[in-house]
């Protein structure tokens, strides 16, 4: 459950409001959870969307490193991620105030023209260098579901989490990528297996989002056994998230790995 914005203490708001001028008004936002409080501020100086967690009695939770991770490469993203405008902290809070995007999530199901935005996104995530402040390495996720994860080792920058709600389009058609929670270096053609359970979420049939997934140039590339691995340990941790956690979208992603898994090792031999 989210913290409400009061829960800052009034240092902190104080502080917030050097940034934004008074705030008139908070909308919460409806989605996300990466963060205990997600808002969008009104103000005279427009629109500011703020994210904010707290830490922990001695350290930094999962939701502040989630946010100091964000922090860190969105000068490295400002190209297609909204921009960083300014950061806070006091007490046990972070909060970073983000460039507003207003737009709609995008539409992943089949036949629609945001699948070509979102391949154009990709592709543009896919050759911008990683920088050195991404420390996170994506095999590290896969260790408890498999004995060897070294193949999906990497240097390429990966975003992680493509879904719909994580790409908001402007009227003017401009593509921006939100909730860099889960930055990471790996192999780029890992981005795209992440990518697949949504793809088949919006739709898709297993060969249909395998042959979207063809498109790019890292994907053909991969050796097709770490492939073959990723789609195994990949089903096998959500099958493992799924009887720890009875949320039915941990269900739904479960089984939505699992038919991938299926399908891409049925189809390999």
């Amino acid at each position: 459950m989210r913290s409400d914005w009061t829960d800052l203490p009034q240092e902190l708001r104080i502080e917030i409001e050097t940034q934004t001028g008074p705030i008139s008004s908070i909308d919460p936002a409806p989605t996300g959870n990466h963060a205990d409080i997600a808002s969008t501020l009104h103000s005279p100086e427009g629109l500011t969307f703020v994210k904010a967690a707290r830490k922990l009695a001695d350290r930094d939770g999962p939701e502040v490193m989630s946010l100091r991770r964000e922090a860190a490469v969105n000068p490295h993203v400002s190209g297609f991620a909204p921009r960083l405008r300014w950061q806070a902290e006091a007490r046990e809070w972070v909060v970073l105030g983000f460039e507003h995007v207003s737009g709609r999530r995008a539409d992943f199901t089949p036949g629609s023209p945001d699948l070509t935005v979102l391949a154009k996104t990709i592709q543009a995530i896919q050759t911008t260098p990683c920088p050195d402040v991404v420390r996170m390495m994506v095999e590290r996720r896969w260790q408890s579901a498999a004995v060897d994860v070294s193949r999906l080792a990497g240097t390429a920058l990966l975003h992680t989490d493509l879904n719909e709600e994580n790409l908001i389009i402007t009227p003017e058609g401009r593509a921006y990528v939100v909730d860099w929670a889960f930055v990471s270096r790996g192999q780029a053609w890992i981005e795209l297996g992440l990518l697949i359970p949504w793809l088949l979420k919006a739709g898709h049939s297993p060969r249909e989002a395998g042959e979207w997934v063809s498109q790019f140039d890292s994907w053909n590339d991969a050796e097709p056994s770490h492939v073959d691995l990723f789609s195994e340990i990949f089903a096998e941790k959500w099958r493992g998230h799924s009887e720890t956690n009875s949320a039915a979208w941990v269900a739904e992603h479960a089984a939505l790995t699992k038919q991938w898994a299926t399908y891409r090792l049925r189809n390999r031999k």
